[in-house]
């Protein structure tokens, strides 16, 4: 017995030594960052915001590589095949959680091919109206949704997007028949809200921003639990007659599935640190995001809460993704 304790010792401090020396010579190349969209967008912003400072305290340079397609499927299924060594990551957003939760046969598993590594950001959607709307706040929209049951309309994203579930979670939580307009992304749905041809618009805040300023939106609330940094005048929804309701876009870092846990470990530590840089705070409030870093265990969790929710939020509202 005595023998196998001290071969288990052994063996514990010969891992210990081992993960802390790769730690250590962490990384020994360039690290990519594949981002799921194209070059201009949210995602692109957040990841070239971050990648300088993380890459100045990495040692290495950190590569955006922009991979679109696929509805963020093909980015993801590259990380999930890359080596599990660190030098390969994704930039995560909330169609990661959204997939897992309603797509059948991902060409991976997104619990079990994924580590976390850091959240960067949480960020809501805003549902805003035409400044002609006869509606101010989202108790007048609701009154006048019930009034008028079936003929207002909601442009957004397809269905399974962050904007369609903002919609559908509203539907259900204010009980009112609003019906979707999907649109091939948030610019067309804020042109047609623009141009009159939909009531409401959800969208993410960073797309909103250049009209909020020209005030051709009038923003009647936010999806998240608390308020915006940068338009803290803007109320919730669930304090404006939707109890309770949260729901928004994280945007983080995970890395493949057995990448060594020191190395996790020292990638957290780093953004974590680089997030928390002034500079680079307020670059993502400037775009409207909301800076809210998470280390490695916390935005695992978050992760599988927002799968479960997300999954929940389909089955009420009876959407399938083919």
């Amino acid at each position: 017995m005595n023998n196998r304790r001290s071969l288990h010792v052994v063996l514990l401090v010969a891992l210990t030594l081992t993960s802390a020396a790769i730690a250590q010579n962490f990384p020994v190349k360039p690290v990519r960052l594949v981002v799921s969209f194209p070059p201009g967008g949210t995602a692109d912003i957040v990841a070239r915001t971050l990648a300088q400072p993380l890459g100045a305290a990495l040692g290495q340079n950190v590569i955006v590589d922009n991979r679109p397609g696929g509805g963020t499927v093909i980015a993801t299924e590259i990380v999930a095949r890359a080596p599990a060594d660190g030098h390969t990551l994704l930039l995560t957003g909330f169609s990661f959680a959204a997939n897992a939760a309603l797509r059948p046969n991902l060409p991976f598993d997104t619990l079990k091919d994924f580590a976390a590594v850091a959240r960067i950001e949480s960020s809501p959607w805003m549902l805003a109206v035409h400044p002609s709307m006869p509606v101010k706040t989202i108790r007048e929209l609701i009154a006048l949704a019930r009034a008028r049951p079936a003929l207002l309309t909601y442009a957004a994203n397809p269905p399974g997007s962050g904007a369609h579930l903002v919609g559908e979670m509203f539907k259900l939580a204010t009980k009112v028949n609003i019906v979707d307009v999907p649109y091939q992304g948030e610019v067309p749905a804020m042109i047609a809200v623009m141009g009159g041809h939909a009531d409401l618009l959800i969208a993410y805040v960073p797309t909103l921003v250049p009209q909020l300023a020209a005030g051709k939106l009038r923003v009647l609330a936010v999806s998240s639990r608390a308020r915006l940094e940068r338009f803290k005048d803007i109320p919730t929804l669930a304090e404006s007659g939707a109890p309770d309701f949260e729901l928004a876009g994280n945007q983080g870092v995970t890395a493949p599935a057995g990448t060594p846990g020191a190395v996790i470990t020292r990638l957290s530590n780093e953004i974590l640190r680089a997030a928390a840089l002034p500079a680079v705070q307020a670059s993502l409030i400037r775009q409207g995001l909301n800076p809210a870093p998470l280390g490695a265990g916390e935005y695992d969790a978050l992760i599988r809460a927002e799968i479960s929710k997300i999954r929940k939020i389909a089955r009420e509202a009876n959407i399938k993704i083919e």
